[in-house]
């Protein structure tokens, strides 16, 4: 499979060894404002208002909005979001009567959603291969009709994270009343690892710190997360916390600029100053991928050697005993096997020092409020779960969760896409409150479980899946096995999605195939009440309310509730007492069910959402109540030292560990240009990360071409041709390329172990040069 890139003379690639932020940021918007023509626009008026209590929440990454924001609230891949939605492209029907589905499937993903805003619905006409106008009453009708001559089990509801709580809450609703469980988000692909890690280890699905408690913390570690491009804003109170002297250290494959330097671009003086930025990572350990297990099992087996030193010396030792007796479950195991694990082999499947593990526990036993972060390069690998668990290990030995300035802080990444799981965009029947829905709607839930993202993409390659309707996102393109996917996809009987924008996934025809476009977060949201508000949980379990003042970008855009209740009406009719047309007219009462149905969570919720700042939900465990099955916080021994042993009977001195990665000219699927300025990449996206030793071994030189196959036999050939090599930091062994481009290396069923979370940090694979043109 080979995507298109610009031309050779557009190629450009060199070391680079700027900041994060700084004047690359503000030059990258403002080429990214004259692409969507907004440069005479008011962008930056409604830029101004983005993440404010009394404007629009980012429609791009999760992370925690302040109580008192700065003058601009957003970064730059936020701002890009904005103005990718606020753009004044247009994807008319006049857009779909130039081009054919056939033609625009060789589009890249950069090109297909610079053709602007959807405008109208649409339908797909395979005897012209063309997307179509038609009404709103005869596609709502029609996709009616289509659903009810499904079996409810065969159809999926996927969701992604930008869906508002209150859309997210009807839209679960109307699929069990259907009587469908099929519920996967966006957070199977991602953070369904700490989805089920947490729980068993300090039972919550969701982090415990919160935006002051970086404040605080004396010591702040990351593992597997760049926060450069997935949370920048996030570098605001990291930033404070290095002006403070606190340590904050570092464990990831690439050296990613974010935690390296940063310049804080709304800050006039730093700008302005000579000085490079500040310095972010006090010590920063390229692990292998996959190695962050043993990394912390090293630093636990040191924490546990201070322990006893310490005691031995009458100081009373390092770990918190008091806590872990009062509070936790199974130490003495986990010490069993921190004590019988070697340094060799902890060394070897890190690919760290001793020296440096060690150190890095010499400084984390001598802090008292620690906080730790983490991404996707812990979640997506086979042993995720494990990996979450190890790092609620490392806490739990100091008594680091439930105190101010200490806790575990999963970075989610797409908007809302926590809060949806909320409200009840489950697949899992014991996480929704069914019996609260079938009294208060006077209907029966199904009570089985559904299929989640890794389950519904085997439906459809089985044929079992006969159905799929997508709340945003785009779904095949950020599953593993794109190819199979792609080709299985056209077998389905009902393809329904509801998007701002264009997409890879909107290409895929099935036998029937309706596009449905909606309003965007920025724009407002008029019903019959006035103009509406809407909420969204960020990555730290608040709650913030968001307003979009900007005119929409077509009279015929219908709001997300609008859709749902308009598609549920339609379908289900009045098999359940869910007033649709009151809650659209009011979505209050929206929030009003939502209080209702989970008041813990919710109390006073139409008064405290638009606060400043939001509200917290009702997280237990960081008052030290542990909703698990024994009521104690849990320590877990993993099952490996290594992320992935799934591939370890595919890997040999010709194989590769390859993890996928973002650029920061794009956001998950979203792509915004072909330019990666954080490492040095312009023109392309199409390229290999290597190790000069590597390089060596394999005998290519930078610039060259290879071609990458996946080393799983599985009968399934997964091949992308022309990748450039770039030689890069990365450890001996390892190699990266960009995501969604290289997904189709990636197995479907090489995924986590409980989670099914795509295991997309470490895929055997093979390359050789490329053959000549």
């Amino acid at each position: 499979m080979k995507r298109a890139e610009l031309g050779e003379k557009d190629i450009r690639i060199h070391d680079y060894d700027d900041p994060a932020g700084g004047w690359g940021s503000v030059g990258s918007l403002f080429r990214n404002a004259r692409e969507q023509d907004l440069l005479s626009s008011d962008i930056y008026r409604t830029l101004h208002r983005q993440n404010k209590a009394e404007g629009f929440m980012c429609v791009s990454c999760s992370w925690a909005k302040p109580k008192e924001p700065h003058l601009f609230e957003f970064c730059e891949n936020g701002a890009k979001a904005t103005m990718w939605e606020q753009t004044a492209h247009r994807c008319s029907p006049e857009f779909f009567a130039e081009h054919t589905i056939s033609e625009l499937l060789e589009w890249t993903d950069c090109e297909l959603e610079s053709a602007g805003r959807l405008t109208d619905p649409l339908k797909y006409n395979p005897a012209t291969d063309k997307y179509e106008p038609v009404s709103w009453d005869v596609a709502l009708a029609e996709i009616a009709i289509h659903l009810q001559a499904l079996d409810p089990d065969e159809v999926i509801f996927y969701t992604s994270g930008r869906a508002s709580l209150e859309a997210s809450y009807m839209y679960q609703l109307f699929a069990r009343i259907y009587g469908s469980p099929n519920l996967p988000d966006s957070s199977n692909m991602c953070h369904e690892s700490t989805s089920v890690g947490l729980p068993e280890a300090i039972g919550s699905p969701v982090g415990t710190v919160q935006l002051e408690d970086f404040d605080q913390a004396d010591m702040i570690l990351f593992f597997g997360h760049n926060v450069g491009v997935t949370a920048p804003r996030m570098l605001h109170a990291l930033q404070a916390a290095r002006e403070k002297g606190v340590p904050l250290i570092t464990f990831n494959p690439l050296p990613e600029r974010g935690l390296v330097r940063f310049k804080n671009p709304q800050a006039p003086t730093e700008m302005l100053s000579p000085q490079p930025g500040t310095p972010m990572s006090s010590d920063f350990y390229q692990v292998k991928a996959g190695g962050d297990i043993a990394a912390i099992t090293g630093i636990c087996k040191h924490l546990l050697v201070l322990d006893t030193m310490s005691q031995e010396a009458g100081k009373g030792g390092v770990l918190d005993h008091e806590f872990i007796a009062e509070h936790t479950a199974g130490f003495d195991e986990f010490r069993a096997f921190v004590d019988a694990t070697e340094w060799p082999e902890i060394e070897r499947k890190s690919g760290l020092s001793r020296d440096a593990l060690e150190h890095v526990a010499d400084i984390y036993a001598s802090k008292e409020r620690v906080i730790l972060n983490y991404g996707m390069g812990i979640t997506q690998h086979r042993e995720g779960v494990d990996a979450v668990r190890m790092i609620c290990n490392l806490l739990l030995m100091r008594g680091n969760i439930g105190k101010p300035g200490a806790g575990v802080s999963p970075v989610r990444g797409h908007s809302n896409v926590q809060g949806q799981r909320t409200v009840g965009i489950s697949e899992k029947p014991e996480l929704v409150p069914l019996d609260k829905l079938a009294e208060f709607y006077n209907f029966e839930p199904p009570r089985h479980k559904g299929l989640d993202t890794f389950e519904g993409c085997e439906g459809i390659l089985r044929g079992t899946v006969k159905a799929f309707i997508g709340l945003g996102g785009n779904f095949s393109r950020a599953v593993p096995d794109t190819g199979v996917i792609e080709e299985a996809w056209r077998e389905l009987d009902l393809h329904v999605q509801i998007a701002t924008k264009l997409n890879r996934n909107h290409l895929l025809a099935a036998k029937s195939t309706y596009l449905l476009p909606c309003l965007g977060r920025s724009e407002r949201d008029h019903q019959a009440s006035g103009d509406q508000w809407v909420s969204m949980e960020d990555s730290t379990a608040n709650i913030h309310g968001s307003f979009g003042a900007q005119s929409p970008a077509s009279n015929n855009l219908l709001s997300e509730p609008k859709i749902i209740a308009e598609l549920a009406k339609a379908t289900v009719g009045t098999r359940s007492d869910v007033p649709w047309d009151d809650w659209v007219g009011d979505y209050s009462l929206i929030r009003d069910a939502i209080e209702r149905t989970y008041p813990d969570d919710f109390r006073d919720f139409n008064i405290r959402f638009t606060h400043p700042g939001g509200f917290h939900r009702d997280i237990v465990a960081c008052n030290r109540e542990w909703k698990t099955e024994n009521g104690r916080a849990n320590f877990g021994c993993p099952s490996s030292l290594i992320g992935d042993p799934d591939v370890a009977p595919f890997r040999d001195e010709d194989t590769l560990t390859l993890l996928t990665v973002r650029s920061n000219d794009q956001f998950n699927t979203t792509v915004y240009g072909y330019d990666d300025r954080l490492r040095g990449i312009h023109g392309t996206r199409m390229v290999v990360l290597m190790n000069r030793d590597d390089m060596a071994h394999f005998e290519v030189s930078a610039g060259d071409l290879v071609d990458m196959r996946c080393a799983v036999n599985d009968g399934v050939e997964r091949i992308v041709e022309g990748l450039r090599v770039v030689p890069y930091s990365i450890p001996q062994g390892n190699c990266a390329g960009y995501y969604p481009e290289l997904n189709i290396l990636v197995p479907l069923a090489h995924h986590a172990r409980k989670s099914h979370v795509p295991a997309t940090k470490s895929v055997p694979v093979r390359i050789n040069k490329a053959a000549a043109a």
